[in-house]
């Protein structure tokens, strides 16, 4: 069998993070894809223009970061975008005046944010609904609905949406009816992938868990229709909001290692949940891991794994503040997903802008990211913080 006989949609996800092709058409065959650190491309002449032009339409290396990506989401066509609410602004900006929004109630601080201080004055109406109920999505969406947007597992209290229930009910319109958008940021394509659920777009967060190393800021979209895609490009080239050739080549270095990350941080993720939840000090430990987990069997059956974020109810307010502030390993960080720990008090933090009496976050909640460090080390840092 020759080296291209087997496509790489037939490779395990592991092969898939590594053996892409890293530099389509360079004679000289790197094995790592160059930084074409240029904003215009010379051209043949002045009556017409070659496969690139201007690093804003397009550029040989930020090309083959979303041909990989469109590879790992199992998508026909992937954007790669400034930042992670750059994505999610392009999805949004698929709605017009009088189009209706069915979101979920438990989303990311910035994406409520836009939804609910941007949208909703340009005459979009919204309706935000527990998704993780599907009867109450169901019944949410009408044939006016133009997108559905949910999080699963939500940021940051995990909770998690049947992905093929709600595509079922997002479609049950047919193909002129609304799509359903999938942040996938807390899984990474490597855990799970909306897409083949029946989701229509997925968006990630670059700056988490594929990048994971807390050194650039991106945003990801994959769609399962190429038309679609076509309409997200314009846009983006149109806005402005590519990501620019040296943070792509610096997300597709990353991602190499994507699958070891997420593995080794998701095993010790487990044994800290299960070290919390005996703990007086927390009142319920959110971690998909867990059985008891509201939505585990849910998880289980459309993710290949619980992750590496979970999320505690501590017993009050004091002791949220204690465990975040006496913590040595754990960065005091908004972001997750990266090499190095972190934990935040979302309703202080990435979730302060969401107005009180519409913010699902409790203010005693805490969010542990765990990254690579020892799990013991992790563990005896936690409990010495809960301890005082």
């Amino acid at each position: 069998m020759s080296h291209s006989a087997t496509t790489n949609q037939q490779r395990s996800i592991h092969t898939q993070l590594v053996n892409f092709d890293a530099a389509p058409g360079d004679a000289t065959r790197p094995s790592a894809t160059p930084i074409y650190q240029t904003a215009t491309f010379e051209q043949e002449s002045c009556d017409e223009f070659g496969a690139f032009d201007y690093s804003r339409s397009g550029n040989p290396t930020r090309t083959v970061l979303e041909k990989q990506i469109a590879t790992l989401e199992g998508g026909a066509r992937a954007l790669i975008y400034s930042s992670g609410m750059a994505a999610i602004s392009s999805v949004l900006g698929l709605l017009n005046p009088g189009d209706e929004l069915v979101a979920d109630a438990d989303l990311y601080g910035g994406t409520h944010r836009v939804i609910s201080r941007i949208l909703r004055p340009r005459g979009i109406y919204v309706r935000f609904v527990d998704a993780t109920n599907p009867s109450t999505l169901h019944d949410a969406i009408t044939a006016n609905t133009k997108l559905v947007y949910v999080e699963t597992p939500s940021n940051p209290q995990l909770r998690i949406v049947d992905l093929a229930r709600a595509a079922e009910s997002t479609h049950r319109f047919g193909r002129a009816g609304p799509r359903l958008v999938v942040d996938g940021t807390m899984m990474s394509p490597f855990l799970q992938q909306p897409l083949a659920l029946g989701a229509d777009i997925v968006i990630q967060s670059a700056t988490k868990h594929l990048c994971g190393h807390g050194d650039v800021t991106a945003g990801t979209v994959a769609v399962r229709d190429a038309d679609l895609g076509a309409q997200l490009a314009f846009t983006q080239n149109a806005e402005g909001t590519a990501l620019g050739p040296f943070e792509s080549f610096l997300l597709l270095r990353s991602i190499k290692t994507l699958g070891v990350r997420i593995e080794r941080a998701q095993a010790t993720a487990q044994r800290i949940a299960v070290a919390l939840a005996s703990r007086k000090e927390i009142a319920a430990v959110h971690f998909p891991g867990l059985p008891e987990h509201r939505g585990a069997a849910i998880h289980a059956a459309q993710a290949r794994g619980p992750g590496s974020v979970l999320s505690v109810q501590t017993s009050d307010l004091e002791t949220a503040r204690r465990l975040c502030n006496a913590t040595r390993l754990f960065a005091t960080t908004v972001s997750f997903g990266s090499v190095h720990s972190s934990i935040s008090r979302p309703a202080g933090m990435s979730h302060a802008s969401v107005p009180a009496d519409q913010r699902a976050v409790p203010e005693s909640l805490v969010r542990i990211s765990v990254g690579l460090e020892d799990p013991a080390e992790l563990i005896a840092d936690l409990l010495a913080a809960l301890h005082g």
